[in-house]
């Protein structure tokens, strides 16, 4: 099954978090933080949202940094992916 955003939305997958520090100590599950860094899988056409148009900024394969809590989460074959706005992006990663 394929995932086709509308409007201004995208769809990323959440990219795995650390599991040791800088300093090489090993982090639990529990200890690790929710990753914020995702990988864009599909992008919405984007057009007139809300009365105002609407450029998507990201594309497919693009890193970007999320806000924590943005989106809603979704299991699709086995995997999590989660949709979004393009606004609830905060910035590409290089």
């Amino acid at each position: 099954m394929n995932i086709k955003p509308l409007a201004d939305r995208v769809v990323i997958k959440m990219l795995e978090a650390e599991e040791t520090t800088k300093s090489g100590i090993i982090l639990t599950s529990k200890a690790q933080e929710k990753p914020q860094v995702a990988e864009i899988v599909a992008v919405g056409p984007g057009g007139v949202v809300d009365g105002k148009e609407v450029k998507m900024e990201v594309s497919v394969g693009d890193k970007v940094l999320t806000s924590k809590y943005a989106g809603t989460e979704v299991k699709v074959d086995g995997e999590e992916y989660t949709i979004l706005r393009q606004s609830d992006i905060l910035a590409i990663v290089d």
